[in-house]
């Protein structure tokens, strides 16, 4: 079942140059986000504010799975759900600038040998039409998740689980609809994952770890359900039944999404590991390694397509402004001006970033608990720490 909702130094150096300066000790969060953890009910919840590339305040607090006494802890893995897609941009724009692919570069002209028979319309969409969900492909429904269960079988890897999800929708025209064409496509992503595979050689799987988490340093960084299988050693999803019971969801398939949509969201990490990601990012492109140039980040990070007003989305889904490449682009109430921000969740956790690469700054925030309720926690998190830590910016 589908719970689809809606980012030449030596690595030795590289590593030590993204990590995130710890000059003052961080200031510790815990206290505060026991308030917020009571006040909203959840299992757990994380956050961290960055700036100037440091991490100026982090904390971790709660437990890892209802019904269990094991206690979050800072090193605890949280799920990013869909802000793994700007990580796919992200790799996107690292082989744009080694020539391998460029954002005009069409599904046809990469996977029309893979997927014979693709019609000319699904062939023309390019590569920046998918990353900015404007490619007419449609927001996950019956016909897209049946495509997903179809290829997701036990025969073939993740990569191989792809092409077939597409050969599947060979057939099906992308109709942009009027207005916007702005449709958030968990299928576009995993099409954009495919075509990446293909002029790089090696899985989206590999990619992400070369491209994004190594560099980075991000040592918590992996793909699927937070918790080794068997262990209880990270914050784990909770399902919300029909009874509005919340049930967590350890191990095995049912924790997360099939692996084969992972370009559209399966990270999980760390919250101080997160809040490294978002430091980076936040640099606008100033910040090492240089795991882009800074033209492609300024590219993958602002507006290409403009969003229309979606009444009660899915958190994870954004409800209106721009979107650009794994990036959506807002102002809220509490930021004093547009940033780039995006949810993500996989409907068993929350993940929430708000970055100002113009000032710098950026808060993180993260919970193992999904829906509305979660999706408030986190954006009171975040205004309260804007303030705090903005220092009126």
């Amino acid at each position: 079942m589908m719970r689809l909702a809606f980012v030449p130094l030596s690595i030795a150096l590289a590593i030590a140059a993204a990590v995130p300066s710890r000059a003052a000790e961080p200031a510790a969060l815990e206290p505060y986000l026991d308030t917020v953890r009571a006040e909203f009910d959840l299992p757990a919840i994380a956050a961290a504010f960055v700036k100037d590339g440091e991490i100026v305040a982090i904390g971790a607090t709660g437990i890892r799975a209802v019904g269990r006494n094991e206690t979050v802890k800072r090193e605890d893995r949280f799920h990013l759900g869909s802000n793994t897609k700007s990580m796919t941009a992200t790799i996107a724009g690292a082989l744009v600038d080694d020539g391998l692919i460029g954002w005009d570069t069409t599904v046809g002209s990469v996977l029309g040998e893979e997927v014979e028979g693709m019609n000319a319309a699904l062939a023309a969409v390019t590569l920046g039409e998918l990353l900015s969900h404007s490619s007419g492909i449609p927001s996950d429904n019956e016909a897209t998740v049946r495509v997903y269960e179809v290829a997701d079988r036990f025969e073939g890897n993740p990569d191989e689980q792809r092409l077939e999800a597409i050969r599947q929708w060979k057939d099906e025209v992308p109709k942009v609809p009027e207005g916007s064409p702005f449709q958030y496509s968990n299928l576009g992503y995993l099409i954009a994952g495919a075509m990446m595979e293909h002029v790089a050689g090696k899985p989206w799987e590999e990619l992400i770890e070369e491209h994004v988490f190594a560099p980075l340093g991000l040592s918590s960084a992996g793909l699927g359900p937070q918790a080794t299988f068997g262990r209880y050693d990270a914050s784990v999803g909770h399902a919300i039944g029909e009874d509005g019971k919340a049930a967590p969801r350890f191990w095995g398939p049912a924790a997360d999404n099939p692996m084969l949509i992972g370009p559209a969201g399966i990270a999980h990490m760390s919250i101080g590991d997160y809040a490294t990601w978002a430091a980076w990012n936040a640099g606008g492109g100033e910040n090492a390694p240089a795991l882009v140039s800074a033209e492609t980040l300024a590219t993958i990070q602002k507006p290409h397509v403009k969003t229309p007003e979606i009444k009660d989305p899915t958190p994870g889904t954004p409800t209106t402004g721009a979107y650009g490449y794994g990036w959506g682009t807002v102002t809220l109430d509490f930021t004093g001006g547009p940033v780039i921000t995006h949810n993500g969740s996989n409907n068993m956790n929350l993940a929430m970033i708000i970055l100002d690469p113009e000032k710098h700054i950026g808060v993180v925030a993260l919970t193992n608990f999904p829906g509305p309720v979660a999706r408030e926690a986190l954006l009171a998190v975040s205004r309260h720490l804007w303030a705090t830590y903005g220092e009126g910016e």
